[in-house]
């Protein structure tokens, strides 16, 4: 038999790339690790010669991306004698806070949007335990408490302005140049509030810098249509789209998303809901992957930006998929195009039915 090391999470593995020490206490649920997807049905509907690979990071311990963040977070919040997180959030941040936190031994408060909150990411919360304060308001409101509570009470705010979250994101792109054994030409990301693709060129930079990769992808942020800042130049103050977890109109990480399409030479764009609804039908229903609607936004954009030819043929294309698709039933039950047939309890009505599916 052949043994291979346990894993045990992400800060194990890439310790000499993240600010900790050798005798810091770890606070992990095993992420990371997740796998990369060659997409073998869609590329062919697109006619084009490129290849689409998916970052499933809702394969993640809580269902995403952001416990690649968090686990580092709240491992810091321990080491420097942190009692209590704090987050605001549109679900999934506050599913991982909880989580962590819960792991850790010490106490969540997570602040949410009143009721724009898919209710899979708000049963984690309250499951894990942690103290679940609605507030009158959007995410951006949340945010903005989230600060000023901080300065009047000894909690530690666990969300991306969090430096060590975005230590923790960047491990995404050391899986997929090790993977790849290279980097993509283009990396696409769902954007909300802006951290995740700020942390994913911080990693490609950094294997770049260590001559790992000789090159760097271009960075490609897509947001949605009707919560889409970096589409208008500027903040906006209502914004609202079914992709919940982007539904962020001031990203907080305003300044460094910026700076990653200028260095990196990608672009923004935005998709409509119709796109990113369709993007997460067409990848549950060719390629069976489940994922929530923020994250099919990458795929939305890509497919665009591949038929248009703004991302040439012979490209390799990696998506972000950020967050799984049980996240929001709600959403996806709405749209299946499989609805459930009731038929009596016999072989005959069960055979008539599965006939007459076949033959549609």
């Amino acid at each position: 038999m052949v043994y291979r090391p346990r894993y045990t999470g992400l800060i194990e593995r890439y310790r000499d790339h993240l600010p900790v020490n050798d005798d810091t206490r770890l606070i992990s649920l095993g992420e990371g690790n997740t796998p990369l997807l060659k997409l073998n049905n869609i590329p062919r509907l697109t006619g084009k010669n490129v290849d689409i690979y998916i970052k499933y990071e809702g394969l993640n311990p809580t269902g995403s991306f952001k416990d690649r963040g968090m686990t580092m977070a709240v491992t810091k919040a321990v080491e420097e004698g942190s009692k209590a997180i704090i987050c605001a959030s549109t679900g999934n941040t506050s599913a991982a806070a909880a989580a962590y936190a819960a792991r850790a031994g010490i106490s969540a408060f997570v602040l949410i949007p009143d009721g724009k909150i898919a209710l899979g990411k708000l049963a984690q919360a309250m499951m894990h335990g942690a103290t679940v304060i609605q507030i009158k308001g959007n995410f951006d409101k949340g945010m903005q408490l989230v600060k000023e509570v901080a300065e009047h009470t000894p909690v530690t705010i666990v969300n991306s302005i969090n430096p060590y979250r975005l230590q923790g994101q960047k491990t995404a792109a050391f899986e997929i140049v090790e993977e790849l054994s290279c980097a993509p030409d283009f990396h696409c990301l769902p954007v909300g509030n802006a951290g995740n693709i700020s942390a994913h060129w911080m990693g490609y930079s950094e294997y770049y810098q260590d001559g790992i990769v000789a090159t760097r992808p271009k960075m490609l942020g897509y947001q949605a249509a009707g919560s889409a800042p970096f589409m208008r130049g500027g903040m906006v103050d209502e914004p609202e789209t079914v992709a919940t977890a982007i539904r962020i109109g001031h990203p907080q990480s305003w300044d460094k998303a910026w700076k990653v399409k200028e260095e990196s030479q990608g672009w923004f764009d935005e998709c409509t809901d119709e796109e990113i609804l369709a993007a997460q039908k067409l990848l549950a229903e060719k390629e069976g992957i489940f994922c929530e609607p923020a994250s099919a936004t990458s795929l939305a954009g890509a497919l665009r930006d591949i038929q248009t030819g703004k991302i040439p043929e012979g490209s390799k294309v990696v998506c972000t998929l950020t967050g799984h698709g049980l996240k929001d039933p709600d959403i996806a039950i709405k749209q299946s195009s499989s609805p459930v047939v009731t038929v009596s309890a016999t072989l005959e009505s069960v055979r008539d039915a599965i006939l007459d599916n076949m033959a549609k």
